[in-house]
């Protein structure tokens, strides 16, 4: 009887050249064929991720070092570097746009200039901890340096942004310890807890929730345990498509990692580049292709958390199962309060045959939300698919580049033909992106079914490269935020989930709460608020808001944006959305649980914390889980 090299095996299209000669010689070979106990023996162990120069992220920025906007005396805002599609244009529009769109006048070289770093307070030295590491840990694994313990001490809020630029951080990490191996952070909380030490756990640093924000009050040393160096696939399993990673590997290198191999894990929000597979799951969080590939907790089948009471982890890997309460549960949203993610195992699947792109536009917001509640009812939608109001349709032509020659003509006939023809408003119309993947014959079926839907509700296709555009202006536009801060303009942007026949309410009555609080307090210009839903379901979807405003002469710039997104947020709950839809709680909104959770429910956290962790070794005070 015939037997094959399972460990020969190296990818998709080789797993299903295996199986179909499995297949061809017969059943007796299939059974040999080693899809079930056998399956540790053609696990694939890939090379540790490489590392370049050119990885290097910024401290006090978002992304990478070598990217940034800049504004020129021509008053012509560009994205220097060369990662992004953005990257070299020059973008004549934007600064008008802004200035016309705030009611305000932005000069290039009025400049609210950050005098980072501040100065940070000096570290808290437990001795005696300090002295047991030494024998975990390697020099080269830790650091007490200030703008290293800084950056370690915040997230990407415009708060903490501001703090870092422009006031001064009052609490940050004492130590920052860079574990390697899973070993090393069980001995790490062990000493902690003897030593009566505070640990925060550490990802890619993009939290959006002050999840990082060191309690001021906390008079222990404040380790902060960051995960990158525990960055591997330790193994790919590509006959069961699962793979076990370590947390601390960073979501660009996993897209390019299982690529590699055939593979995806198709988990992609805004933040790929830079977030981790252990701040995901922390975080409950949710990608811009989950139609296709799910949320976080569909994606994840195990994980591996050290806790005070040791490792939690269980044997072997089961598709589903029925084992009681779960620990591993209680993982998804715990923001650090539970112990530290190691590793998960992950489902994956093949890279798609085929990728498309497209868009549509529609006459108004309404007409768009229409068509995306009837395509959330189809049974197979497009990767992802997003609509954005007027408001965020005319920032992305304000993001345009100058046309010249033959795209200017192409340009004019488009306006032509959506304004003239078709009789859209400018000043109405909306836009919606589409990624399509899939086998062939799938992206074709998608294509037909989408497209019929828009026109039932007044929609007109609007091309493949606008809405490649529209995707990949994601991660572009990310770079933004810091800019604007210069010029005395605050961003942010905050998101909800809620039910379909709540949506279109929601949306108008958080724009106008938020105009009316802005006006209310007196603050200069006009904010802009803009909204888009983001993610469908059956039964709702996540709309996603940017909120901005203009700051120069106000005292207290972040008090007052949080004091408009605070308005927004009780609009929301009022309408009946959710208090986070996959940005998570941190302490940015913890003050809201109250209102959407009994007090049966909050105390049920609050003895759960204080079981498992009956020392709060894991401080970070997120949510209200401490007494």
């Amino acid at each position: 009887m015939k037997k094959f090299d399972w460990k020969r095996v190296t990818g998709a299209k080789s797993i299903a050249n295996y199986l179909d000669r499995v297949r061809r010689l017969g059943s007796s070979t299939a059974k040999d064929a080693p899809l079930g106990l056998e399956s540790e023996s053609v696990r694939i162990v890939p090379d540790p991720p490489t590392s370049s120069p050119l990885d290097v992220e910024s401290l006090d920025v978002w992304g990478f070092r070598d990217t940034g906007f800049a504004l020129d005396d021509r008053r012509i805002v560009m994205l220097k570097g060369n990662r992004y599609a953005l990257s070299g244009v020059e973008l004549p529009n934007l600064l008008p746009w802004v200035e016309d769109v705030m009611g305000v006048t932005i000069e290039p070289r009025d400049i609210h200039a950050p005098s980072y770093p501040p100065q940070i307070p000096a570290p808290i030295k437990n001795d005696a901890f300090l002295a047991a590491i030494e024998d975990v840990l390697t020099e080269d694994t830790m650091t007490e340096d200030a703008e290293i313990r800084l950056r370690h001490g915040h997230g990407h809020t415009q708060e903490e942004m501001y703090s870092i630029k422009y006031g001064s951080m009052p609490r940050v990490p004492d130590l920052v310890v860079y574990p390697t191996a899973e070993e090393q952070v069980t001995s790490l909380v062990s000493l902690a807890m003897e030593h009566n030490v505070c640990l925060i756990p550490y990802g890619g640093g993009t939290s959006v929730t002050e999840a990082l924000v060191c309690p001021e009050n906390e008079k222990r040393m404040i380790v902060s345990v960051d995960m990158q160096r525990m960055n591997r696939i330790l193994w790919i399993d590509p006959v069961n498509r699962m793979a076990r990673i370590e947390a601390g590997a960073v979501g660009r290198k996993i897209v390019d990692q299982l690529a590699s191999y055939g593979f995806t894990m198709g988990h992609e929000p805004d933040s790929v580049e830079f977030s981790t597979l252990g701040g995901w799951i922390a975080t409950h969080a949710s990608g811009m292709k989950k139609n296709r590939y799910g949320n976080i907790e569909d994606l994840v089948l195990d994980v591996n958390v050290v806790t005070a009471d040791g490792l939690l982890e269980r044997s072997g890997v089961a598709p589903r199962e029925s084992v009681g309460a779960d620990p591993r549960l209680w993982v998804f949203g715990s923001e650090g309060n539970f112990g530290i993610i190691t590793s998960a195992v992950v489902r994956l699947f093949p890279l798609p045959e085929a990728q498309e792109y497209g868009s549509v536009l529609f006459p108004s917001f309404e007409k768009g939300v229409a068509f995306m509640y009837e395509l959330s009812q189809v049974p197979s939608l497009p990767a992802s698919v997003r609509l954005v109001d007027n408001e965020q349709f005319q920032f992305s032509m304000a993001l345009k580049p100058r046309s010249e020659g033959w795209r200017a003509k192409k340009s004019k006939l488009e306006k032509f033909l959506v304004t003239k023809l078709k009789g859209f408003d400018p000043y109405k119309m909306v836009a919606c992106t589409l990624v399509f993947e899939g086998t062939k014959l799938e992206v074709m079926l998608q294509k037909q079914e989408v497209y019929k839907l828009a026109k039932k509700h007044g929609g007109m296709k609007a091309g493949s490269e606008n809405g490649e555009r529209g995707y990949q202006l994601t991660f572009g536009i990310a770079y933004i935020r810091d800019f604007v801060m210069n010029h005395y303009v605050l961003a942010e942007s905050f998101e909800t989930s809620v039910p379909w026949t709540e949506t279109l309410a929601l949306c108008e009555r958080v724009k106008r709460r938020v105009k009316d609080e802005h006006a209310k307090m007196g603050l200069p210009g006009t904010p802009f608020i803009t909204c888009r839903v983001t993610q469908v379901y059956n039964t709702g979807c996540c709309v996603y808001f940017y909120l901005a405003y203009y700051y120069k002469g106000v005292e207290n710039p972040t008090e007052s944006y949080n004091q408009l997104e605070i308005a927004a947020r009780e609009e929301i709950l009022s309408v009946g959305g959710s208090l986070s839809h996959h940005h998570g709680i941190g302490k940015i909104r913890r003050r809201f649980l109250p209102d959407i959770m009994s007090e049966a429910s909050l105390e049920w956290n609050r003895k759960t914390k204080s079981a498992v962790d009956p020392k709060n070794v894991f401080g970070s005070a997120n949510q209200l889980m401490n007494s």
